[in-house]
C-alpha cells in the first residue's frame, strides 16, 4: 500500500493526489475509487467510510443513507488528513468503485 499525499489548493476546499491516471480530486475520485484503503490523519490511517459501508451491505444494493453518511465521513477525513492510502500496486490509477447505470 502506498501513500498519496493531499495536495490542497490555496483559498478553497479543494484537495488533489497525484495517482497514476494524473491529478484527481480526492472528493469526487479517490472516495469513489477501489484502490482507496484510507485517509493518513495524523499517524494512523482511517478506513476509508465506504470499505466499512461495503462491508455491512447484504445483498446487491446500497441504502442512499448508507452512501451519504459515507460520503459525509469521508468528506470529515479528507478535511482532517494529510495522504490517502492507496492500494494500487500495478498502476492501474483511478478504478470506479461503482458501475455506472448510464
Amino acid at each position: 500500500m502506498k501513500s498519496l499525499p493531499i495536495i490542497r489548493e490555496p483559498g478553497s476546499d479543494r484537495a488533489y493526489v497525484e495517482c497514476a491516471s494524473g491529478k484527481l480530486p480526492v472528493h469526487t475520485r479517490c472516495s469513489y475509487c477501489m484502490n482507496c484503503k484510507g485517509i493518513q490523519v495524523g499517524a494512523r490511517v482511517m478506513p476509508s467510510p465506504y470499505e466499512s459501508a461495503f462491508s455491512r451491505i447484504s445483498g446487491g444494493s446500497v441504502p442512499p443513507e448508507m452512501l451519504m453518511e459515507a460520503a459525509m465521513q469521508f468528506n470529515s477525513l479528507v478535511r482532517d488528513g494529510s495522504a490517502v492510502a492507496c492500494n494500487d500496486e500495478k498502476g492501474e490509477g483511478y478504478t470506479p468503485r461503482f458501475a455506472s447505470r448510464l
